[in-house]
């Protein structure tokens, strides 16, 4: 009741003011000539943004030239969804990034530097260790490829030998894991490196690599696995029990890797281990 004897005087008065004229002042405004609004100056709104359309048409094919291009834009999509894969396993990243993240655990680091940080590191050098083969393939291959002077098998092909002949290298000295996957293939012995076939080589290079990096890894961890008793032994021997010996040690591993260039050194005798 107490709203409504509110609104009801309100709404009154409201009713009133739309009934009352405007005074003399605001009738005698004179309102603008309509027929002269053509010459007026008048701002032109700014034009619309234009978007570009996009149509996707299916159609049949006109030429046999058209079904050609279509099946090498799959295959170049195919490339690209594996190129991650071609990267990591075919490369030297693999065993780049496996020395970088044991260097960080056997110093004890938790979150220096980054996990982005050391494969960022293991991206770069594998760019400077595969440039030569790289530039091998994008000159045999790439380039003529896009020129039209050779196929895509032939493409395929000029890019396929410069990564076998950098696999084949890296197993020269240790070929037992080209002969454990040839005799679960049960192929004959290999004579020569076209002997072996690309889907035996990658796996054995994969496996090669595994090896080595862990072999580089404990040699790693020596040094400092010798700094890690030596300050448990002191603890131990101060009766100080309950503190950890990583808190202790981690600090003189640093430094001791800072004073013989550790980094440097690391970087150095990755490079050459691919030579």
């Amino acid at each position: 009741m107490k709203m409504a004897r509110f609104f009801v005087p309100a709404g009154l008065l409201f009713f009133l003011l739309l009934l009352t004229p405007l005074p003399t002042e605001a009738q005698t405004l004179p309102f603008p000539d309509m027929s002269t609004q053509g010459t007026m100056d008048i701002p032109t709104p700014p034009a619309d943004p234009v978007i570009p359309f996009i149509d996707l048409t299916i159609r049949n094919p006109e030429s046999g030239r058209e079904v050609a291009f279509s099946i090498q834009l799959l295959l170049l999509i195919t490339v690209l969804s594996l190129a991650p894969s071609i990267i990591i396993l075919m490369t030297s990243f693999l065993r780049i990034s496996i020395v970088l993240d044991f260097i960080k655990r056997a110093l004890s680091l938790q979150q220096v530097p980054p996990n982005q940080v050391l494969l960022g590191i293991s991206l770069f050098l594998t760019i400077f260790i595969m440039w030569p083969t790289l530039d091998t393939i994008y000159n045999n291959s790439f380039r003529p490829l896009g020129e039209g002077t050779i196929s895509v098998e032939e493409a395929y092909r000029e890019a396929e030998g410069p990564l076998r002949l950098f696999m084949y290298r890296q197993m020269r000295g240790n070929p037992d894991n080209i002969r454990l996957f040839m005799a679960m293939r049960g192929l004959d012995r290999p004579n020569t490196l076209a002997d072996v076939p690309t889907y035996v080589l990658i796996p054995a290079f994969i496996l090669n690599e595994l090896t080595v990096a862990f072999k580089i890894g404990i040699l790693l961890f020596i040094p400092f696995i010798v700094i890690d008793m030596v300050v448990a032994s002191a603890l131990m021997s101060m009766g100080m029990i309950m503190l950890p010996p990583v808190m202790i040690s981690m600090p003189f591993k640093l430094i001791l890797f800072i004073l013989v260039d550790g980094w440097g050194l690391l970087t150095d005798q990755l490079v050459r281990s691919f030579v």
